[in-house]
């Protein structure tokens, strides 16, 4: 590397870093204007002035750039994605095991967050629901494919959410201190249940 180009280095830098915040701020405005599905990575990118490529670049995905509008971990997409890799036989399991490796690992449960923002932001709120609602439960929704399916989906948020206010805010013990196996071992046949049986 030239002397020149470490001088240009760091403009190129500042530059990404803008255009990064650009995209940011834009998304969020986007977000709260037309929800999560009436949001394009397009629209996007096309408000901000750059590039779509360029968003999926920073982000990786729609779901990647939703969860840094709002704050959640960056794991959280790929955790999603996880939970569809696998038979149906064994989603029960998955879905608790990401749920609280996830959440143990992350300093920013999104659940503690939703609780402090919404009584004061009902727009995070819904936008978070919806963001659930697209990329997990519809689509286990659409995994299951039985008339009741919406349903199923349902009780499993209901188990998954009362697993992880149980273990994060209010600390019931001794779910609080359990081991990632535990939990997976108690509540996996539980969740399991409301999908299949």
């Amino acid at each position: 590397m030239t002397e020149h180009d470490e001088h240009r280095r760091p403009g190129r830098w500042r530059s990404g870093a803008e255009s990064k915040q650009r995209v940011l701020q834009v998304a969020r405005e986007l977000f709260d204007r037309n929800g999560y599905s009436g949001t394009t990575v397009r629209a996007i990118a096309t408000a901000a002035g750059v590039d779509p490529a360029m968003v999926f670049y920073f982000f990786g995905t729609k779901q990647g750039l939703f969860s840094a509008v709002i704050d959640l971990s960056e794991d959280v997409p790929p955790a999603i994605e996880s939970l569809f890799d696998g038979d149906l036989d064994s989603l029960g399991e998955r879905v608790v095991r990401t749920l609280v490796e996830n959440l143990d690992k992350s300093d920013r449960t999104p659940l503690v967050m939703l609780t402090r923002s919404a009584p004061t932001d009902p727009k995070s709120e819904a936008l978070l629901r919806e963001f659930i609602d697209r990329e997990i439960t519809d689509r286990v929704a659409a995994l299951l494919g039985t008339p009741d399916a919406a349903l199923r989906a349902g009780m499993v948020n209901v188990q998954i959410l009362g697993l992880a206010v149980a273990r994060y805010i209010v600390r019931v013990e001794p779910i609080a201190s359990a081991s990632v196996d535990e939990l997976v071992a108690s509540f996996g046949p539980l969740v399991q249940h409301c999908l299949t049986g």
